[in-house]
């Protein structure tokens, strides 16, 4: 129960005196002329006004004349003869253009039930759609409340001996409508209200006594005893949906609210209550107290009396009187066009006009009620910035106060409508951390926090060393409950030092980088890292081991060469310490970690050896650093049994086969490291016969030399020559290995004779005995050639002779032809037939057949096409020749002759000698010109 008395009271209606239209010109129909002019000018209703009600844009009166009278919005009051004697009830409804009224048409109680249709004419008055007596039963009783639903499917009628009439279906026509009683009852029937609930249609019955209600909308009618309470007349009403369609009852002690089922609340507003209404979430209480006057601004000149009546205007949600003043004999209170007017026994019209929100806020700030204020805003459904308004006075009122913990409750109403920086500047004083923490923590409730908050608000945090309130700000169950960023946290919780928070957050929100940096930089945990990037799926544990590798190795290289093993090769996530061996493996790139062993040699050939042997298909760059790392120990080793060891290893690796394509590469690094074996091994893969050749006679290994000739001399021929030279070059005795030379020279015949002695004749130590049998040799076979040559010559003589005189013969005589058989087919020859003057005959048909040309014959034209060829190829050579002869005496430049020949591949038969690589290309085009000119002089010769 709540007591009125602690309710305080405002001013939030405007009351005047309604006024006459200004086109008014003479006195409203039915009006008494009042004396004086000042009277005319307001509104004054006909005599005898005994019922009102409203809606649909106009005030509705009955009077004891049996008119009907409307008043609308420009107040041209109009009405109709309705009833003969009088008028007794009236029901406007609200969604429909049509009115119920309840009168007699002739003495006794007999009343009569009319309904009008406001918007049909008959004969210029509203049409009465139907028309059917009030009283249920043979006994005569007054009609005392009246109720329609909107839904023109119910009436109900109380009645004073306590009945209820319901009439069910089209009210506005008899045929589809019933009527059957509903309640009986002992007490008269003061109050009647329907109410809507989904399909469910209640109706409220309230007596004298009692309250109860009905479920209308079903058969059987239950019933529901709700009170032992009742009201008088017109002390009852339905509030809106603000306060749940309760129904009210005004009874003279309390005010009480009912649903359908139950009691609600009850107020206790004393007073002998005279009539109840609701308007817009208000209830207007008019009452009649002989204790209690209203305060002086509220009262006229006549509040001495004590008879007056007091209107009340009741805000029930906000607890709060918004209006209270002092009429004489209220006839009734109606609500229309947004206001209430009060209809007094002497035909005025009272308005009460309702202030705007604004004013009635701002009168509520002035007396700093921002409770209230905050409260009547809601009512009002005031938009959310009004309501941050609100809030924003009301912190900053009680800031000024001193009351900072009320004042930053009000500022966090205010969160996501004032900028926080106006808030926070309030609370920066170290005395006020707490008030800034709770503000900074519902910013971050409502995510409506940027990174600046996130760092303002765990530094609160750690001044105030509350790690709960950091731990719970940060231990969230999901991502979703994530109000804050999370790298801003990470940062602040890192420089304060809060290590095992920041990796919390850096943990369970996958900033990996962060918690590496943490546990490698601050906390120095490296065996915790490297177990955290083994959890990171493959392209992060990738990505940051290439990050943190080095520092990794640098403390804890064991571990860190076997994850990087198992990243290169078939790398899984470990769950728990266990590797996930359903999920499919991936592998890293393994030549782009070498660097990370940059200073741990030994943890880098244990690498790479594992991922030549598992993984075949490494990169390149791991057997090149291999080869350099295998080389590098081979050459910095002393002990000999490990130095073979290594040798043997290192020559593995070349023979491999991953160096053919880095062949160059190979090579240096075989050289840098003075790796022979290596070097030799390469040049021959590579067939650098040249090279390898040049190698031994540095060393002066003539074995090698005569063994490189005889294994690669068939690949490449001047192999021989250049031993030649370089045995002919040296002091000391080489016979033996100049003969072998020679032997070979001679068999392959790679060189002339007289360059083979001009090549010996550098060596002092030579004597003809060194080539003695070389050159009996070679002169025996030339003689053996010379005279093959002449008898092949003398042999072409003759045969030139004997085809001379055929010729001859063929030029002198007839040539008688004696071929009995084709040439070709060896049948009989017929005629036609070919015959040709070498003696060969042939069938027209055979030679059209196999002839190619009519002036050859078929048979030897193989043979002369070969002398022919022969012919031609010598008169060539003869022309290139002369040609190149020519050109040699007269050009003035005779070098640039040769080297145009040379270019054109003229001297492609001949045999170049090359020097040693490290001459050649210094040397090659003098010694070819040397050569060149050597085989000239020799044919010279």
């Amino acid at each position: 129960m709540a007591a009125y008395l602690q309710w305080r009271r405002f001013v939030f209606f405007d009351k005047e005196l309604v006024k006459e239209p200004l086109s008014n010109d003479g006195a409203a129909p039915g009006a008494t002329p009042a004396s004086g002019s000042a009277a005319s000018k307001f509104l004054c209703l006909p005599p005898g006004i005994t019922v009102c009600d409203s809606g649909r844009g106009s005030l509705v009166f009955g009077d004891m004349e049996g008119q009907i009278w409307f008043l609308p919005r420009s107040l041209q009051l109009t009405g109709f003869q309705a009833y003969k004697l009088r008028v007794t009830h009236l029901y406007q409804l609200k969604q429909h253009n049509i009115l119920a009224s309840v009168g007699e048409d002739e003495e006794g109680i007999n009343p009569l039930v009319k309904i009008w249709n406001l918007e049909k004419r008959d004969g210029g008055n509203p049409l009465c759609t139907r028309i059917f007596p009030a009283i249920p039963g043979t006994e005569p009783t007054v009609v005392s409340c009246l109720t329609v639903h909107e839904n023109l499917n119910f009436m109900a009628i109380g009645f004073t001996d306590g009945s209820v009439t319901l009439n069910k279906g089209d009210i506005t026509r008899d045929r589809h409508s019933k009527t059957q009683i509903l309640h009986k009852g002992n007490y008269p029937v003061t109050g009647l209200a329907f109410r809507q609930a989904g399909k469910t249609t209640h109706l409220f019955v309230v007596t004298t006594e009692n309250v109860q209600s009905y479920i209308v909308s079903g058969k059987d009618y239950p019933r529901v005893e709700l009170d032992t309470h009742g009201c008088g007349l017109r002390c009852s009403a339905l509030s809106d949906p603000s306060q749940d369609l309760q129904f009210i009852v005004a009874g003279d002690e309390c005010v009480y609210l009912y649903q359908p089922d139950e009691r609600g609340p009850c107020f206790a507003f004393e007073g002998h209550k005279l009539i109840a209404h609701w308007f817009r979430g208000y209830l207007i209480i008019v009452s009649r107290d002989r204790k209690v006057s209203p305060k002086s601004e509220f009262t006229s000149r006549d509040s001495q009396s004590s008879d007056k009546q007091i209107l009340n205007i009741y805000d029930l949600c906000n607890k709060f009187i918004a209006y209270s003043t002092v009429f004489e004999d209220v006839v009734d209170v109606l609500a229309e066009w947004g206001s209430l007017y009060v209809l007094t026994r002497d035909g005025r019209v009272h308005a009460l006009q309702e202030k705007d929100t604004q004013t009635k806020l701002e009168m509520l700030f002035k007396k700093n009620l921002f409770e209230m204020a905050i409260n009547l805003a809601k009512s009002q459904h005031l938009d959310s910035d009004g309501l941050a308004q609100i809030f924003m006075q009301y912190g900053d009122h009680l800031y000024s106060k001193g009351n900072h913990d009320g004042a930053v409750q009000q500022y966090i109403r205010t969160i996501g409508k004032l900028e926080p920086s106006y808030v926070i500047r309030k609370f920066l004083d170290a005395q006020r951390i707490h008030n800034l923490t709770a503000y900074l923590q519902t910013l971050h409730r409502q995510s409506l926090a940027n990174a600046d908050h996130t760092t303002l608000l765990l530094n609160c945090y750690t001044k105030l060393k509350d790690s709960s309130k950091l731990e719970e700000f940060i231990k969230t169950k999901s991502e979703s409950e994530v109000h804050f960023d999370v790298e801003t946290a990470i940062k602040v919780l890192r420089q304060a030092g809060y290590y095992s928070h920041a990796l919390y957050l850096a943990e369970n929100h996958a900033h990996h980088e962060w918690y590496l940096k943490i546990q490698l930089e601050d906390i120095k945990n490296y065996q915790e890292a490297l177990r955290y990037i083994g959890k990171l799926p493959f392209e992060q544990a990738e990505s940051n081991m290439k990050r943190y590798g080095k520092i990794l190795m640098h403390h804890i290289p064991e571990q860190t060469t076997q994850l990087l093993k198992g990243l290169c090769t078939d790398y899984r996530p470990s769950l728990e310490g266990r590797s996930d061996r359903e999920a499919p493996g991936c592998r890293a790139n393994s030549e782009e970690f070498i660097p990370i062993f940059a200073n741990n040699p030994r943890e880098l050939k244990a690498f790479l050896e594992h991922m030549s042997e598992v993984q075949p298909d490494s990169p390149q760059g791991i057997y090149d650093t291999l080869l350099e790392l295998r080389l590098q120990n081979w050459a910095h080793e002393k002990d000999p049994q490990v130095k073979e060891k290594l040798h043997a290893e290192a020559i593995s690796l070349l023979k491999s086969g991953r160096f053919c394509d880095v062949f160059d590469k190979a090579l240096v690094l075989c050289q840098m490291h003075d790796f022979q074996d290596g070097v030799l091994y390469l040049y021959e893969q590579g067939k650098l016969f040249q090279q390898i050749m040049h190698y031994h006679m540095q060393h002066e290994q003539y074995r090698q030399v005569i063994s490189v000739c005889e294994r690669h001399g068939e690949q490449d021929p001047s192999l021989w020559e250049q031993a030649l030279s370089y045995f002919a070059r040296k002091e000391e005795d080489c016979k033996e290995y100049v003969a072998a030379v020679l032997k070979h020279i001679e068999n392959k015949n790679l060189m002339p004779p007289l360059l083979v002695v001009q090549t010996l004749a550098h060596n002092s130590t030579a004597t003809l005995s060194v080539i003695r049998d070389y050159l009996v040799q070679k002169l025996q076979k030339q003689s053996q050639q010379i005279a093959q040559d002449e008898l092949r010559v003398r042999r072409y003589r003759e045969e030139t002779t004997r085809i001379r005189q055929e010729i001859q013969e063929l030029k002198a005589s007839p040539k008688i032809f004696q071929k009995t058989k084709c040439s070709i087919c060896n049948s009989a020859l017929e005629l036609p037939s070919v015959h040709f003057l070498c003696g060969h005959s042939f069938h027209q048909h055979c030679f059209e057949s196999y002839s190619e040309s009519d002036a050859d014959c078929p048979t030897c034209l193989p043979e002369n096409r070969k002398v022919m060829d022969m012919i031609r190829a010598q008169e060539q050579k003869r022309d290139l020749h002369d040609q190149f002869q020519h050109q040699l005496k007269c050009s003035n430049d005779s070098f640039s002759v040769i080297a145009d020949y040379f270019g054109r591949g003229v001297f492609n038969k001949l045999t170049l000698l090359t020097d040693p690589p490290t001459a050649r290309l210094t040397s090659s085009l003098e010694a070819g010109l040397q050569r060149d000119l050597l085989m000239h002089s020799r044919r010279g010769t």
